[in-house]
């Protein structure tokens, strides 16, 4: 038989479409390097567990979907149902990288004050470590809603920022900084214990900062 150029049966299609669904690699929750209770006092276990096992694996398992219907999309050519999927992927795949980052930015061992390059970047751009802690607690305190504030590198300028992102924005792909350190301020990080009284949370969670985690992604930064 002869196929003529360019005609794709229907069929291998959509064998097509299952085999790039079934090869592309699944994102997965990331095990914590802690108990959930391991935080306490300042962030207690029941918040660590829904946050965990349930907020975070419904952006997950969010994201898995929309990416298999972005596929769909891609190989149907189907320009616009890949644009009206395009919020989902910024939100669920945001909330995936955000929190990705925010479990390994805490630790029981955390707080205190950072050592090396990074109190040297902090003292250099803000002046003192206290400082900087003020500014960032005031611009995560400040999220109207829900959002994140982020201690960020700037690879242009070399030099560290203050930022905040609304809802599940990754700071990356929207604003082109490189998270360091991020505090979740959606009510479902803090509202079991702290209620309202956002600026108790934040201040509290100074207490369990990984520094080493920060620095870390500080040289990861820089190169």
């Amino acid at each position: 038989t002869i196929k003529k150029e360019g005609h794709v049966p229907r069929a291998s299609l959509s064998q097509s479409i299952n085999q790039i669904a079934a090869s592309r690699q699944k994102h997965t929750l990331p095990d914590l390097t802690y108990d959930y209770g391991a935080l306490e006092p300042h962030i207690c276990a029941e918040i660590m567990q829904l946050h965990h096992s349930k907020h975070h694996a419904t952006y997950v398992n969010n994201l898995n979907v929309t990416e298999e219907k972005y596929q769909e999309a891609l190989a149907k050519g189907d320009v616009t149902a890949q644009v009206a999927l395009q919020p989902a992927l910024k939100f669920n795949g945001g909330g995936h990288i955000n929190h990705t980052i925010f479990w390994t930015n805490l630790s029981p061992n955390g707080g205190g004050e950072p050592q090396g390059e990074l109190m040297e970047a902090i003292k250099r751009d803000f002046g003192s470590f206290q400082k900087m802690k003020e500014k960032m607690s005031a611009a995560t305190v400040a999220v109207q809603g829900s959002g994140w504030g982020w201690l960020s590198y700037d690879k242009e300028s070399g030099r560290l920022h203050i930022a905040a992102c609304a809802n599940q924005d990754p700071l990356q792909g929207t604003t082109g900084l490189i998270p360091l350190l991020g505090i979740d301020v959606w009510e479902h990080a803090y509202y079991l214990q702290y209620k309202n009284v956002r600026p108790d949370y934040v201040k509290a969670i100074w207490n369990v900062i990984n520094w080493e985690n920060v620095s870390d992604r500080l040289q990861i930064a820089k190169k």
